[in-house]
């Protein structure tokens, strides 16, 4: 059995014994939803704090944020575009698949794939991704939120705007810990031993808890109609977005370990981001739950394609 065989049933393995427990009533759903906060609050922070102080990154991450993101304005225009005309949902659920079929969940399943698929470094080269993923995401979720959803003859309030975007973003403790670790790595300090410790520790098992609650949480939301619609969101997910990923990738020239994460991360599948940002809005839970669950089950087979074919390409 491969390297790469293995490590990607062990990830889906954890999220599937996740599943299991949830579903056979040996752990309760609170239960997930209370290892999904220790993971999101305090490991994947740390993990990601201990990341930036200590990566050695070299050059500028332009490349990799342009292919990436020229992947999720595809993705998020084919499925807003889906959404509405193909399925005759208004635009405010036209937005919820749009952002389903564009935000890939690269924090509690991107992290510990890319960590056992391509190492350490190829998590530095994710972190990148990482630190600016969230704030351009939620960003452009709440304005197409605020076109879509504004009232005839409300005016748009930038001012307003922006402080209700600062105060979401300065509060989600991935972002303390992007912020944090920065600031850190710019003032040239060293952790003590002691605090060492405690950041080797909790980061060290964010990965399994992060699949684990990962599989518990997928129990919750379940599939409850919406079949259809989910099912094509998907399939632009976990196909069409790494495609056009690959061929930015291709185009821009990155380098080999560049270019495979830049495709990795956009064949991850939707996260739970997705159907906060649907719960957020009232509208479009269903859709965003459902494609969710449809979309993690589905990765188990096509994240194990994308791996073999960037290593065909790249080595």
């Amino acid at each position: 059995m491969s390297a790469v065989t293995e490590t990607t049933l062990f990830i889906f393995g954890l999220i599937a014994l996740g599943y299991v427990a949830g579903v056979t009533g040996y752990l309760k759903v609170e239960v997930g939803d209370g290892l999904s906060a220790f993971a999101v609050r305090v490991a994947l922070p740390l993990l990601l704090f201990k990341t930036l102080t200590r990566a050695d990154f070299v050059g500028t991450p332009w490349g990799l944020w342009s292919a990436y993101f020229c992947s999720v304005i595809v993705a998020w225009t084919i499925g807003h575009l889906i959404t509405t005309r193909l399925f005759g949902r208004d635009s405010q659920a036209g937005v919820v698949g749009g952002v389903s079929s564009a935000f890939s969940n690269l924090v509690l399943l991107g992290t510990p794939f890319m960590l056992g698929v391509f190492g350490q470094p190829g998590f530095e080269q994710l972190s990148l991704l990482i630190a600016i993923h969230l704030p351009i995401m939620l960003m452009a979720s709440m304005l197409l939120f605020e076109i879509y959803g504004r009232k005839q003859g409300d005016a748009f309030e930038p001012i307003s705007f922006l402080r209700f975007f600062l105060a979401q973003l300065l509060r989600n403790p991935l972002v303390i810990g992007i912020l944090s670790g920065l600031l850190w790595r710019l003032a040239g300090l060293e952790l003590p031993q002691l605090a060492g410790r405690f950041v080797e520790t909790l980061s060290g098992i964010a990965a399994p808890l992060a699949l684990f609650a990962l599989g518990l949480g997928l129990k919750k939301f379940g599939i409850s109609g919406n079949v259809g619609p989910a099912v094509v969101l998907s399939c632009v997910k976990l196909l069409l977005m790494p495609a056009v990923a690959l061929a930015f990738a291709w185009g821009f020239g990155l380098p080999p370990l560049t270019a495979q994460v830049v495709v990795i991360a956009a064949g991850l599948p939707s996260g739970v981001n997705s159907y906060l940002i649907a719960v957020q809005f009232k509208t479009g839970q269903a859709l965003a739950s459902n494609q969710m669950t449809l979309a993690t089950a589905g990765a188990a087979v096509t994240m194990s394609f994308w791996v073999m074919i960037v290593h065909l390409i790249y080595g």
